[in-house]
């Protein structure tokens, strides 16, 4: 991290002591700033007053659920958050995402993971607040990948899927699910093995297995149908991988 800019404020919401202690010892190592919380209804007071650069809640709490600080915490404020969960997140992460939550990680979770996913996530706030005629930073911006219908936007982490009949419609995306069709679309056509998706997504040194991969493509697939019933762009090829198709 650049020694000339304060160090980014990092909000962690968690109910189990042994969690807050080991991931802000994490963090800090990394040069965050940590704030720890130990139920929902302390956090949403301190969030709102006094908001961090992001915020990590658990799901589960007492006092006041992880769903409940978030949907009154975007009455108020924009701070991106993290979901810790240790359920099946595919109903809650619907949503949450519609709630505007910005990403998950499951129970047990890699610190290095969740740190990579913090990184990610702080960078696309920031690249999404930024106002439009501010200088270019020291890496240029990535260009919009553009495939058929498809429209992703990796600088404002925005997806975009034409359904047809002069309807685009937005598909809201966490941050490794956008990895794996970022990786996916930028070569249509292409058969890409889950090895291949795993690595784009996730660091060396973390493991995750093939049904970890196969889970985020199932919910890419509903994510888009939400939008197109007749989406068909990620193609399964059957003890192979996966490869968008340009519609």
């Amino acid at each position: 991290m650049s020694t000339g800019n304060p160090a980014p404020v990092i909000a962690l919401v968690d109910d189990d002591r042994n969690i807050l202690t080991s991931v802000s010892i994490a963090l800090q190592a990394e040069g965050f700033t940590v704030r720890m919380y130990s139920d929902g209804d302390t956090a949403l007071k301190a969030l709102t007053e006094n908001p961090p650069d992001l915020a990590v809640l658990d799901i589960k709490m007492p006092r006041m659920d992880g769903m409940e600080v978030l949907r009154r915490l975007r009455e108020k404020s924009q701070v991106p958050v993290i979901f810790l969960t240790s359920k099946d997140t595919e109903i809650d992460e619907a949503l949450g995402l519609a709630m505007g939550a910005d990403d998950y990680i499951g129970k047990p979770f890699s610190q290095r993971l969740l740190i990579e996913r913090i990184r990610a996530v702080l960078r696309r706030a920031a690249n999404r607040n930024a106002p439009a005629d501010a200088p270019p930073g020291d890496e240029p911006a990535a260009e919009p990948i553009i495939r058929g219908r498809l429209v992703m936007d990796p600088a404002r982490h925005r997806v975009t899927w034409d359904a047809g009949e002069g309807r685009r419609g937005d598909v809201a995306l966490t941050v490794t699910e956008f990895m794996i069709l970022e990786t996916l679309a930028s070569r249509p056509g292409f058969v890409k093995s889950r090895d291949q998706l795993m690595d784009a997504a996730y660091q060396d040194d973390v493991y995750v297995d093939d049904r970890t991969i196969d889970s985020h493509i199932k919910r890419l697939r509903k994510k888009f149908r939400a939008v197109d019933h007749d989406f068909k762009g990620i193609e399964t090829l059957y003890g192979v991988g996966y490869r968008f198709n340009e519609e």
